[in-house]
């Protein structure tokens, strides 16, 4: 059990217990805070943080792109499927998945019915100051990657919109704000965050 207190001691206010009873998925875009986010979400639940591009790494002892590159995009899209169900089974916690794996309809059911899916709804002006200056996009690596972004967001923005819940990001908007808004929205559903 986690007291959601803040930075108070649970002494100083009426502090809460709150109890996670389902896997929070965090699903957008690059650059829209999955893991930053879904680490300091983790912290504040005491939950275990889960990454499943980063259990996907482990588990092939190769980084994403090689995956690709050697045995294709279907075969990553399935083992993303697996490592997702098999943590889906799991102690609840925080899972941040690949910009990708929502899209997959297979991915938005599973998450559904065993889950619940949280959209971090950045804007494609948010996402541009947050990811130009990386080059750890391989999708970004184009002539024109602002256009690029552009045209993802169009592409995957209704799929997102299939999210069972929506937290919007604003720039002004710190890690600890983000997490307060994502710790509201599940409120919502006490199937998924009980409040004792």
């Amino acid at each position: 059990m986690f007291f959601a207190t803040g930075s108070l001691a649970p002494e100083e206010v009426g502090a809460v217990a709150l109890r996670l009873k389902k896997t929070v998925v965090l699903v957008g875009m690059m650059g829209a805070g999955k893991t930053a986010i879904g680490t300091g979400l983790a912290r504040y639940l005491g939950v275990p943080f889960l990454d499943s591009d980063s259990e996907i790494v482990a588990a092939a002892s190769m980084s994403i792109a090689e995956i690709f590159e050697r045995d294709g995009e279907a075969f990553f899209r399935d083992r993303e499927s697996e490592v997702i169900s098999r943590l889906l089974d799991g102690e609840p916690g925080i899972l941040s998945t690949g910009g990708g794996a929502f899209l997959a309809e297979r991915n938005r059911q599973m998450i559904h019915d065993r889950g619940v899916s949280v959209l971090l709804d950045a804007d494609v002006e948010l996402l541009w100051n947050r990811v130009r200056h990386k080059d750890t996009r391989p999708l970004l690596r184009t002539p024109n990657p602002r256009a690029t972004l552009e045209a993802i967001y169009a592409e995957r923005s209704p799929i997102y919109g299939e999210a069972d819940l929506k937290v919007q990001a604003r720039p002004e908007y710190a890690i600890s704000d983000m997490v307060e808004k994502v710790v509201e929205a599940l409120k919502a559903r006490p199937d998924v965050l009980e409040e004792s």
